[in-house]
């Protein structure tokens, strides 16, 4: 179910304390109707004088009565939840009763910037500490954390929202002037979609070389829509087109009948091939495989694999499905993993800052598994991936290796694809010719 809110106003009325004081008989209507009224009130006319100083201890209390205050604080570089609200001017100790009912549904360490932190505050009539009513922390697009205050004023009582999102189907297309990414941004896809095109197609093209001035892209997608009707990120992608030097390629989602799903082309042979060429997303090829003067050491020396330059951090993929052969330091390849695929192949990642969490020697990894993060330890001048590809123990060059092919669907899952293909198409063409019509208005 698909939860819609509008965006709300919160009004606040300060409460009010009414003393009904009886008047005399011909003067209040109905009181014939209430002999008892004047009696119960105490009053034969006019307010005691105790009625009377309540009355205006009440108007007094009222009118002193300061309105919520609603903050709202983006979570910057090194920025901590202590930081934020004593920013909010909250004291040491209702600070800390915060702190510990977030951490009950929240990792505090996980805090990032460009997180949003929304504060309902009830300011002290005399000055001091405000009071939190309420926060809530913008976990991602489809999590808020809650901390709401006790309804007897004792702590607080924090609790995880999950939302649901959208799913609108939209198209993109563009022409590659200067990469990838650049022409997929000007088309209006977020980066998140961007990674998955360039995954899509990582197992077959080389987007450091395989890519042209003047070659296309072409993608059908999900956006992904929050409650205040925002893109709040990108959903599966059911077809791409690559267009390269004339060639054209596409690909299309299927969900296979064990639960797989996968990329296969026109004729329903799988995308994977036994080994990504580049297994890492958004890198620069700073080094090719071949002899070269080795940065660090002077001389010429064979490079026996590629280099991938990198931020620190940026994650690695095992390259294909295997079992983890070597994992730890190794030399002047410094932080080092090799995976066997099987008799035959084998690769190798070098640099690396750490090891992905339970990557261990004798695991199996499933391909596009992050395994490590992208570092410099080892004989390095940079923070950069340094990939090989070995076959029967040597070293071959990653970018020019013929890769075996991956799955060719048959029979009954063929029939399958053949619909999936058949509902995609005709979704593709409503949505190309809504696009048109748009253009022509």
């Amino acid at each position: 179910m698909i939860l819609r809110k509008t965006p709300s106003v919160a009004i606040f009325c300060a409460a009010t304390l009414s003393l009904v004081v009886a008047s005399s008989p011909s003067d209040a209507p109905g009181a014939h109707d209430q002999p008892g009224a004047a009696a119960a009130s105490g009053a034969t006319g006019s307010p005691t004088p105790a009625e009377a100083a309540l009355a205006d201890r009440a108007v007094m209390e009222t009118a002193a009565a300061p309105a919520l205050v609603r903050r709202v604080e983006t979570v910057g570089k090194g920025d901590t939840l202590a930081a934020i609200l004593d920013r909010a001017a909250l004291s040491r100790v209702m600070a800390h009763d915060v702190a510990q009912a977030l951490g009950q549904v929240y990792d505090l360490r996980r805090f990032r910037p460009g997180q949003r932190i929304e504060m309902t505050l009830r300011p002290d009539a005399d000055g001091g500490s405000p009071t939190l009513e309420r926060l809530v922390l913008k976990v991602d697009p489809r999590t808020d954390a809650v901390v709401s205050a006790n309804p007897d004023g004792a702590g607080f009582t924090a609790r995880s929202v999950h939302k649901e999102l959208a799913r609108e189907v939209t198209r993109a297309a563009g022409t590659i002037h200067e990469s990838l990414y650049v022409a997929a941004n000007r088309s209006g896809v977020p980066a998140t979609g961007i990674s998955d095109l360039i995954r899509v197609f990582s197992w077959d093209v080389d987007f450091q070389r395989d890519i042209r001035d003047g070659d296309d892209f072409e993608m059908v997608y999900d956006q992904l829509i929050d409650e205040d009707g925002r893109v709040v990120g990108t959903g599966a992608i059911r077809v791409a087109v690559m267009t390269l030097s004339g060639d054209r390629r596409v690909l299309y989602r299927h969900e296979l009948a064990d639960g797989r799903i996968d990329y296969f082309d026109e004729q329903g042979r799988g995308a994977r091939k036994a080994l990504m060429r580049t297994p890492i997303n958004g890198a620069r090829l700073s080094s090719g495989f071949g002899k070269r003067r080795h940065p660090i050491l002077g001389y010429s020396k064979m490079h026996k694999g590629v280099d991938f330059a990198a931020p620190t951090g940026t994650p690695i993929f095992a390259a294909g499905d295997g079992v983890i052969e070597k994992r730890g330091r190794n030399g002047g390849y410094g932080n080092y993993i090799r995976l066997r695929h099987n008799g035959t192949y084998s690769t190798a990642y070098a640099h690396l800052s750490r090891f992905a969490k339970s990557v261990y020697v004798g695991k199996r990894v499933r391909q596009g598994d992050v395994i490590g993060y992208v570092g410099s330890t080892g004989r390095s001048t940079g923070p950069h991936l340094h990939y090989e590809i070995l076959k029967n123990g040597r070293q071959v060059n990653p970018m020019r290796v013929r890769m075996p092919s991956g799955e060719k669907l048959t029979g009954t899952e063929l029939a399958r694809f053949e619909e999936t293909r058949a509902v995609t198409d005709r979704l593709w063409a409503a949505i190309a010719a809504d696009a048109q019509v748009a253009r022509a208005d």
